[in-house]
């Protein structure tokens, strides 16, 4: 006797979501934010732009540190962004250590609490965010059908894919990142403008997620120390669990297989990213740039998040997800 799948949760995924979730590794939502939702939060990053002052920043870059992660970003700048709004750099928007452009074509990313500290980003956490968009799921229900007991919301950001210089982002695993014993992490991804092959859309290596394991962590140099003191950050070969609790998982079979999948998307598309799936993007050689607002939630509920983690949490924890 076969059994029925479970009833969807209400503002959730529904049993076809999940379906292609699990197979996949990811999920692309069109339409998850209506177009209000979309310009509120393009308002907000532009008002944060202008806000930026150069004259006492300390022109952090992004870096992504290559498979070493040695040269990965890693100041007290950077390490001490878990409960602040900070702004990080493009590394090609500098000449021979000169900022050659104008502060708003110069940003990387913005983050890693807007989540907290902004409003309108804020907003989509709410348990009435569904109101935001028009597919009806809100983060909270998306999290609930996955099954978090207890998810925290962590590392949010809006990274701006700027025109002409907007770095490339190499094949990576978000659970290397923002680790947890097992693994847990998941992705909320949400384009605020179109994400095309020009201006450099995401690309999934679909079922990676039940093949890759987590090999390596970004770490601080050193734990439990202040930001000035931690040395920076560098990748280390990981000990703990290399794949999330459940079935289906199968260590280091067909990891790297198969050929990547672009995903063009519309403004306002929500795509959720398995913290195994092995993902990247291409340099913006456009004159287009690409804005996108992301955030990622981890288990809370028997999991471990240590000291040695790049982002630490704020005297309070990570942000409860249900209230």
């Amino acid at each position: 006797m076969t059994t029925a799948p479970p009833p969807p949760v209400a503002g959730g995924l529904t049993p076809s979501q999940l379906t292609t979730f699990d197979r996949d590794g990811y999920l692309v939502i069109p339409d998850a934010l209506s177009p209000a939702t979309v310009d509120a939060l393009l308002a907000e990053t532009r008002s944060l732009l202008e806000g930026l002052d150069l004259s006492t920043h300390p022109l952090t870059r992004f870096s992504t540190g290559g498979d070493s992660g040695r040269d990965h970003v890693g100041d007290a700048y950077f390490l001490g962004s878990g409960d602040k709004v900070r702004f990080f750099l493009e590394e090609d928007a500098f000449v021979e250590g000169e900022l050659v452009r104008p502060k708003e074509r110069a940003v990387n990313k913005i983050g890693h609490c807007l989540h907290e500290l902004s409003a309108p980003f804020r907003q989509l956490l709410l348990p009435d965010a569904q109101s935001n968009n028009r597919s009806g799921s809100s983060p909270a229900a998306v999290a609930r059908s996955l099954g978090f007991a207890d998810p925290r919301v962590l590392q949010s950001m809006v990274i701006c894919k700027q025109p002409e210089i907007g770095g490339a982002v190499p094949p990576h695993q978000d659970s290397c990142f923002l680790y947890t014993d097992p693994p847990s992490a998941v992705g909320f991804w949400y384009a605020l403008e179109d994400a095309t092959l020009q201006n450099g859309c995401l690309s999934f290596l679909p079922g990676s997620h039940r093949g890759a394991a987590i090999r390596s962590r970004l770490v601080r140099s050193r734990a439990g120390v202040p930001d000035e003191e931690a040395g920076g950050t560098e990748m280390v070969e990981n000990e703990g669990a290399a794949f999330p609790r459940g079935k289906g998982y199968v260590e280091d079979v067909g990891a790297g297989d198969g050929e990547y999948v672009p995903a063009e998307v519309k403004a306002g598309t929500l795509v959720l990213i398995h913290g195994n799936l092995l993902h990247k993007s291409e340099k913006n050689l456009s004159q287009k740039g690409r804005i996108i607002y992301t955030f990622h939630i981890i288990e809370a509920e028997g999991t471990v998040y240590d000291e040695k983690n790049w982002l630490q949490p704020p005297a309070g924890g990570f942000t409860k997800l249900y209230a």
